[in-house]
């Protein structure tokens, strides 16, 4: 993917349904994501998130 194909996070919205999550996520060309996701995959999303959070936190403390 090229760098100018990256497109900056604008907006971020979650809802519950009755199988799981939806999550809408838009980017700087206005275009939006929206995909369904299951509480298996949420949870992927969230440890995924802490582990990169942690090593960041590792790099400015260390």
């Amino acid at each position: 993917m090229a760098e100018d194909d990256i497109q900056t996070l604008t907006r971020f919205n979650q809802a519950e349904t009755d199988d799981g999550y939806l999550l809408e996520i838009g980017g700087s060309d206005s275009g939006l994501l929206r995909v369904a996701a299951s509480p298996g995959q949420i949870e992927a999303i969230l440890e995924a998130l802490d582990a990169l959070l942690s090593d960041e936190d590792d790099v400015v403390e260390g």
